[in-house]
């Protein structure tokens, strides 16, 4: 017969092989962990009092049980199984919470906390949830460009170490591509490493490209689930340059088409709207029906006035495509008539005309040495002053530096002429004769004197101004004298002559001698009635005080008398 004890052994390791649980009430319970984090899983059991030791173990995928932790309730060790793949990672607590250290996504499996009584088995199972977050996106594979109309593969979008596989999702300027047969195809496939478990997803986008994909950013996503649910990361932007056919074509001039002139280059750039731009066109030039092959540019170098037109360029394989433009190559002629140096006599006419022919109006302006004149000159009957050097300048305000200007040197020639004239010294003393002369080139004076007398101050002459000046002498002449002043110039030699009288002189002389003496005579007479008058004067007022005196002594005496007569009365 067995004994109690036997038997209880035996009926426990049934218990534990059989895996016969009792499961009081307690549903399905799942920890979630992130990779390379600790899975910590509670056992969810009350610790019943006649508990003799607690168990934990794995189900493998046939369902047969792997025990991996052991802790005596009396004893308080803990032994753990020898299972090679959780060497050193278990770790079992007094109230039987199994951790295990840098989860793997191998350690998603079924595990069950086991509390073992006498009579009993209790059993609580908790699932297991590990979760790798991948790797941020990228775009790899990148075209180097895309073709309009044309279905080509974009890139690749790649995402790894993801656990479990996440899913990917392509964008266009923030919106969602979806497939779209013919423009938007999206090829999605993933890998596990064997080792790792973890999970490589890529995902190839071929897209048929427009113009409004210019400058348009791509971009990708990843959506995975982690512990907390749901998660999405971005790739960053990708922007693609866009390939298109030209057009439309256009064609520039160099410098701005409206201040070329003549002797300017020219230079003629076409171009495509094309990505990349034409590298080569046909430039058609005025009359000639056939194009010229170039880069995008072509130079017309010193231009005339002929080179005005239309100018044209175009594809060389679509030549419809055509651009043109007009030029207008300025021009500017000046004809001034006559010019250079110019020689005519005084009160000779002259004409004088300034022509001009210009590709626009143009602004005319004259100037005499230097000074703007109002108006254009005009000669009918030449003087000395009209002289001088004489410009025209015209111009082109719209085209700059086109300018044009022409010279006349005008010299006014005349033969000397003479006149002379005769100014009396206030003293009449001397005379002042001038000789006033007019002439071009200028003519040198010369004075000859016939008669005697002296000069005061020898000859002095005036500036030379507008072919005329003059030379004056200064004379006392001591009897009727000749002055004959000779002007002389390259064309004739002039003499004209002046009499001046001495009587003059001496009849001023006598009138002022005579004024002289009839002043003294005045000024003795003056001073003779004057000595009267005073001793007149004088005369009187001895003969006044001696009256005085007689009177004063008069009444000294009647004085004395009065007073003796009071005398005697008293």
């Amino acid at each position: 017969m067995e004994s109690k004890g036997a038997s209880s052994c035996r009926l426990l390791f049934c218990l534990l092989i059989s895996a016969t649980v009792f499961r009081p009430g307690l549903g399905w319970y799942t920890v979630n962990s992130a990779y390379g984090d600790t899975i910590i899983m509670p056992c969810r059991l009350d610790v019943p009092q006649n508990l003799m030791f607690g168990k934990w173990k794995y189900e493998k995928p046939d369902g047969s049980p792997v025990f991996i932790a052991f802790r005596s309730s009396t004893k308080k060790s803990v032994q753990y199984d020898d299972v090679p793949e959780y060497k050193d990672r278990l770790s079992l607590s007094e109230n039987y919470t199994l951790s295990i250290s840098n989860a793997r996504i191998s350690d998603e499996k079924r595990f069950v906390c086991m509390l073992v009584t006498e009579d009993n088995v209790f059993e609580a199972p908790t699932i297991v949830k590990v979760f790798k977050q991948p790797s941020k996106p990228e775009i790899v594979s990148k075209a180097l460009f895309l073709e309009t109309e044309q279905l080509k593969k974009l890139g690749d979008c790649i995402s790894e170490d993801s656990y479990p596989d996440g899913n990917i999702t392509w964008y266009r300027n923030g919106k969602v591509l979806h497939p779209l047969e013919g423009a938007v195809v999206i090829i999605f496939k993933k890998e596990m490493d064997p080792v790792t478990q973890l999970y490589t997803m890529t995902s190839t986008l071929e897209y048929k490209t427009t113009k409004a994909d210019i400058q348009m950013p791509f971009t990708c996503s990843v959506t995975y689930y982690g512990p907390s649910g749901q998660k999405t990361i971005h790739s960053e932007q990708a922007v693609f340059d866009i390939y298109y056919p030209t057009e439309q074509v256009t064609i520039q001039v160099l410098p701005p088409k409206n201040a070329i002139k003549e002797g300017d280059n020219i230079t003629l750039k076409c171009l495509g709207n094309g990505n990349p731009p034409p590298e080569e066109f046909l430039f058609y030039l005025p009359g000639q029906p056939e194009g010229i092959r170039s880069s995008n540019t072509y130079t017309l170098t010193d231009v005339r006035r002929n080179a005005t037109g239309d100018y044209k360029c175009s594809l060389i394989d679509k030549k419809s495509m055509i651009a043109s433009t007009a030029i207008t190559v300025h021009y500017l002629d000046l004809s001034l008539n006559p010019s250079g140096e110019v020689t005519r006599q005084i009160g000779d006419a002259l004409p004088v005309s300034c022509t001009i022919s210009a590709s626009r109006n143009a602004t005319v302006v004259w100037m005499k040495d230097n000074i703007r004149l109002r108006s254009s000159p005009s000669f009918s009957s030449l003087h000395y002053q009209d002289a001088g050097n004489y410009v025209c300048e015209t111009a082109l305000q719209e085209v700059e530096g086109l300018k044009k200007r022409e010279s006349l040197t005008l010299i006014v020639e005349g033969k000397p002429q003479i006149k002379m004239t005769k100014k009396t010294d206030p003293s009449g003393l001397s005379k002042t004769i001038i000789c006033h002369v007019e002439g071009f080139p200028k003519p040198a004076i010369q004075w000859t004197i016939t008669g005697s007398g002296s000069v005061i101050n020898q000859t002095e002459e005036s500036p030379y101004i507008n072919g005329r000046y003059y030379s004056k002498i200064i004379i006392s002449p001591e009897e009727n004298v000749t002055l004959t002043c000779t002007a002389e110039n390259q064309l004739e030699r002039t003499v004209n002559s002046l009499n001046v009288s001495a009587n003059e002189n001496r009849e001023k002389v006598n009138d002022q001698a005579k004024l002289i003496v009839g002043i003294v005579v005045g000024l003795l007479l003056a001073a003779l009635v004057a000595g009267v008058v005073y001793w007149l004067y004088m005369k009187k007022s001895k003969t006044a005080s001696k009256h005085v005196n007689k009177d004063l002594g008069n009444m000294e005496e009647n004085k004395k008398l009065e007073e003796n007569n009071h005398k005697t009365e008293a």
